[in-house]
C-alpha cells in the first residue's frame, strides 16, 4: 500500500516538473522568436529599400566612354548597393514580352532610351538624400532624366517607423506576460509543497536552509525549459534562414548569442526569483492559513 502511494506520489511530482518545465520552454521560444523579430526588424526592412531602383535614363547622344565612366562613378559611390545597365534594346525586349507583341513593329523604330538602374544602400534609402543624388546626377549633359518611386518610398519608410514602433511594443507587452506566465507555474509548483515547508520549518529549519532546495530545482527546470526553447527557436532559424537566404539570419553571430543568452538568463532569472518569493510567502504564513 505504502509503496502504491509512493509511486502515485512520484508520478504526480513528475507530472508537475514536466508541465512546469513545458510551460517555461513554450513562453521561451515564443519569446524567442519575438527576439529574432525584434533583432531582423531592420534587416527586412533593408533587404525591402535595397529593392528599390533609382533608374536614370541616358540620352542617345551618350558616348560609350561617358556611360562606362558613369557606372564606374556610380559602383563606387557610397549610396550604391549595384547597379545595372539596360540597353535600348533590352529594354525594348523585355516589353514587348510583358506586352505580348513585339510593339517596334508598329513604330517602326525603338523609342525607348538606354538607362541605369541604380540600388542604393538602406541608409540612403530616403527622400531627401534621394533627391541630392539625383541633383548630383542630372547635371551630366548626357543624362536625359532620373526617375524614382517617390510615393512608394514614402509610403515603405513610414510603414517601417509604424512596424517598428509596434514590434517594441509588443515585445514588451510579451516580456511583462511571460513573466507572469513562468511566475504563475512556479508558484503553483511551490503551493503543491507548502505543507512540507511549514513541517520542516516548524522542526526548526532556517528559511535559507527550506528556501534553498527548491530554489535550486526551479533553476534546474529553468535551465531545462531554456534549453528546449532554445532548440526549438533554432530550429526556427535554420528553417528561414533556408527559405530567405537572402536575409543572411546566420551572419551576425554575436547578436545570436546575445539573443540565446538572454532567453536563457530570462529563464533561469524568473524561475530564481519567482521561487523565491513563493517559498518566502509560504514560511511568512501561519498553519492555520495555508488551507485558504
Amino acid at each position: 500500500m505504502s509503496s502504491s502511494f509512493e509511486k502515485y506520489q512520484k508520478r504526480r511530482l513528475i507530472s508537475s516538473y514536466f508541465s512546469v518545465v513545458i510551460s517555461i520552454s513554450l513562453v521561451l521560444f515564443l519569446l524567442g522568436l519575438l527576439g529574432l523579430l525584434v533583432l531582423n526588424t531592420k534587416k527586412v526592412a533593408d533587404h525591402f529599400k535595397e529593392k528599390i531602383a533609382l533608374t536614370i535614363y541616358l540620352k542617345d547622344t551618350a558616348k560609350d566612354v561617358e556611360i562606362k565612366q558613369l557606372e564606374k562613378t556610380l559602383a563606387l559611390a557610397e549610396y550604391t548597393k549595384s547597379t545595372a545597365f539596360i540597353s535600348k534594346d533590352q529594354a525594348a525586349e523585355e516589353h514587348s514580352k510583358d506586352i505580348g507583341e513585339n510593339f517596334m513593329d508598329f513604330l517602326g523604330y525603338n523609342p525607348l532610351q538606354n538607362s541605369i538602374d541604380v540600388y542604393l544602400k538602406a541608409d540612403f534609402v530616403d527622400q531627401a538624400k534621394i533627391e541630392e543624388i539625383n541633383a548630383s546626377i542630372i547635371k551630366k549633359d548626357f543624362v536625359d532624366e532620373v526617375i524614382y518611386d517617390k510615393p512608394l518610398i514614402s509610403l515603405l519608410n513610414d510603414n517601417i517607423k509604424r512596424i517598428s514602433f509596434w514590434v517594441l511594443l509588443i515585445s514588451g507587452i510579451f516580456t511583462f506576460i511571460a513573466v507572469l506566465l513562468i511566475n504563475s507555474s512556479i508558484r503553483l509548483s511551490v503551493y503543491s509543497k507548502r505543507f512540507i515547508i511549514k513541517t520542516m520549518q516548524m522542526v526548526g529549519a532556517t528559511k535559507k536552509f527550506i528556501r534553498k532546495p527548491f530554489v535550486w530545482k526551479s533553476v534546474r527546470l529553468g535551465m531545462i525549459g531554456a534549453i528546449v526553447a532554445l532548440i526549438g527557436v533554432g530550429i526556427v532559424l535554420y528553417y528561414l534562414n533556408k527559405t530567405f537566404p537572402e536575409l543572411a539570419l546566420l551572419d551576425d553571430k554575436i547578436l545570436l548569442i546575445i539573443l540565446f543568452a538572454g532567453i536563457f538568463g530570462i529563464g533561469v532569472l524568473i524561475t530564481w526569483i519567482s521561487t523565491f518569493f513563493a517559498t518566502q510567502r509560504f514560511l511568512n504564513l501561519r498553519t492555520d492559513e495555508l488551507y485558504y
